[in-house]
């Protein structure tokens, strides 16, 4: 059991580390051929976030282990809205976009509601992962246009992720990171299911139960970490917007790419319990935005105490 936890430890820090380096030499390419760094922050930056959580997902598929794919995406999705958004407005009340409430949230709840009408089948095919990607693509190509009439919201993402808008000084250096960026996703991300399979088994616990608490928890960790830093700085602003966007990626694109490259079986107890706890947090969240445009602290401690309570059934 120790084995297995330190391999899930050793592919987590080699699995983030992955997408940081991909992220930073990805960006700074793009950037060195001339694309604006709006563009840069609301794709490469956004997808490269999610890259973690993708490949986890592929890698899960692929050596038949579909309950980690499913059950870290909803995992994810539940972490995201009830323990990151909880823990930041408990330290600080976090304020609410007036695009959160007109875009992302209605965005976050249309993909989630999409996706369990889908899966009724307990199947996602090719032609629904295409599908996703497809209304990704769309949903991506008109932030964008929105972003460049109204504000600077990809220099604000690159600006979060410590990124500079102009490129490196070197591009062999560019190269470098990527190259090592994408070798520590596939070599993390194997370790990572790798340790979560074998410590299933020393529980005795199912796929899907690891995938929901252990896997969703280990993939959300750099959410927690960046939106506590914003918090302790009172510096929460794009919090709730970034968090719900995450989860609009998941779906579409991790679930999406992911099905395309393997049909992925869903678990029934996945779409009968975890996809219902989805969907009603993400209910849950929008009067708490709506009422005073922020979520308190009090607001924040329902959510911690929501999560809790999910866990407590999950692991009972």
């Amino acid at each position: 059991m120790l084995y297995s936890i330190f391999l899930l430890a050793v592919g987590l820090i080699v699995l983030v580390s992955g997408g940081e380096f991909l992220v930073r030499g990805a960006s700074s390419i793009a950037l060195r051929l001339r694309i604006s760094p709006l563009v840069v922050g609301l794709t490469i930056v956004a997808f490269g976030t999610s890259a973690p959580e993708l490949f986890i997902s592929v890698q899960s598929a692929l050596s038949g282990s579909p309950d980690l794919a499913m059950g870290n995406v909803v995992g994810s999705n539940i972490c995201n809205l009830a323990l990151v958004l909880g823990f930041t407005a408990v330290i600080f009340p976090v304020p609410v976009q007036k695009d959160s409430l007109s875009i992302d949230w209605p965005m976050t709840i249309g993909s989630s509601i999409l996706l369990f009408l889908l899966v009724q089948d307990y199947l996602i095919s090719p032609v629904e992962g295409a599908v996703f990607v497809l209304i990704l693509a769309v949903y991506t190509t008109l932030i964008i246009v929105k972003s460049r009439r109204e504000n600077h919201k990809g220099k604000e993402i690159l600006e979060e992720a410590d990124l500079a808008e102009q490129p490196s000084k070197n591009i062999w250096l560019d190269v470098l990171f990527i190259v090592l960026g994408t070798l520590g996703l596939a070599f993390g991300s194997d370790w990572f299911v790798t340790g979560a399979k074998s410590l299933a088994l020393s529980f005795g616990v199912s796929e899907r139960v690891i995938g929901v608490t252990v896997l969703a928890l280990g993939t959300s960790l750099p959410e927690l970490v960046t939106a506590s830093v914003a918090a302790f700085r009172k510096a929460t602003d794009i919090a709730i917007g970034n968090l719900m966007g995450s989860n609009i990626f998941n779906i579409l694109s991790i679930l999406g790419i992911t099905s395309i490259i393997q049909p992925i079986a869903v678990n029934q107890q996945i779409v009968s319990q975890d996809m219902l706890w989805m969907l009603a947090i993400t209910v849950l969240i929008f009067p708490m935005m709506l009422i005073k445009r922020k979520v308190s602290r009090i607001e924040g401690g329902i959510l911690l105490a929501v999560y809790g309570y999910y866990i407590y059934l999950v692991v009972q």
